[in-house]
């Protein structure tokens, strides 16, 4: 199997042409803007294993702790700003709409970088850190409050030897309708995905004829099985990561680096000789 092609030139003459593209998008531009990954080495918070607090058994057990790590996470993303790459996507989308065409942004990450850089309409795979759900009505809405709630204020703190705050359960944040126990609209690990978010996807990697997937480790499905289904159709897929990932060798191009200078580089405008 040949190697996949970093020929910048190459790349934007299949950008010029397209008309439909497909942004798939995972931790990795947001680590750029300092946001943790809790993956891989290092992906404690506190001495919790951040994966064993994503659960809905985890809060279940403890809704108190999950809340507390759900609060920190809130609360850094809050203190963090998108950075070129989310920038740099959102200016493409805006000028390629002005032309009759469509990007479209599927993304793993909650943190809204996207949403705060100006694209629109992005698909959120996993849910949204600031979007809450109760868990007796199922009512959710948008909660972009710091702190979520007074009792978790100050809380969170990541490091090994701080304590759980252990918050009363009354003391978490409730549901304004009907005052059930609220819980982050995230998708967690043992959970279905969002089935009409899956059904937009659906639609978007059916029309799309080019893709670009940016900061992703394609380990997470079902996002890790996309672009290699839509090089499998023949649709031009350009990886933009740090380093090359277990799908890198199915696809067209693959460019490495930091993607807050890959991406801007890779969408900028054309120029009139392009």
């Amino acid at each position: 199997m040949s190697r996949p092609s970093s020929d910048l030139a190459s790349f934007r003459s299949r950008l010029k042409t397209a008309r439909h593209i497909v942004v798939l998008t995972g931790a990795g531009i947001s680590a750029e803007s300092g946001i943790p990954t809790f993956r891989g080495a290092g992906g404690l918070w506190r001495k919790y294993e951040a994966t064993r607090l994503a659960t809905p058994q985890a809060f279940a057990a403890n809704p108190a702790l999950v809340w507390e790590f759900y609060h920190y996470r809130r609360e850094v993303c809050l203190s963090k700003e998108p950075n070129d790459a989310h920038r740099a996507i959102a200016e493409c989308q805006k000028r390629l709409a002005s032309e009759g065409k469509d990007l479209t942004v599927i993304t793993q990450n909650v943190d809204d970088l996207h949403h705060r850089a100006g694209t629109t309409g992005v698909l959120q795979l996993h849910g949204s850190l600031y979007r809450v759900r109760c868990t007796s009505c199922k009512k959710v809405w948008d909660d972009r409050n710091s702190p979520i709630c007074e009792a978790l204020a100050d809380k969170g703190a990541p490091d090994p030897d701080t304590l759980d705050a252990e918050v009363a359960k009354e003391d978490l944040p409730h549901c304004p309708t009907c005052g059930g126990l609220a819980r982050p609209h995230i998708v967690w690990f043992g959970e279905n995905l969002d089935p009409k978010v899956l059904d937009a996807t659906q639609r978007y990697l059916d029309e799309c004829d080019l893709c670009l997937v940016i900061g992703t480790s394609s380990v997470v499905y079902p996002a890790a099985m996309f672009a290699p289904m839509l090089a499998a159709r023949g649709v031009p897929v350009a990886e933009f990561n740090i380093e090359e990932t277990g799908a890198t060798a199915a696809l067209g191009y693959h460019f490495a680096g930091p993607a807050a200078k890959t991406v801007p580089e890779a969408l900028k405008a054309f120029e009139s000789n392009e």
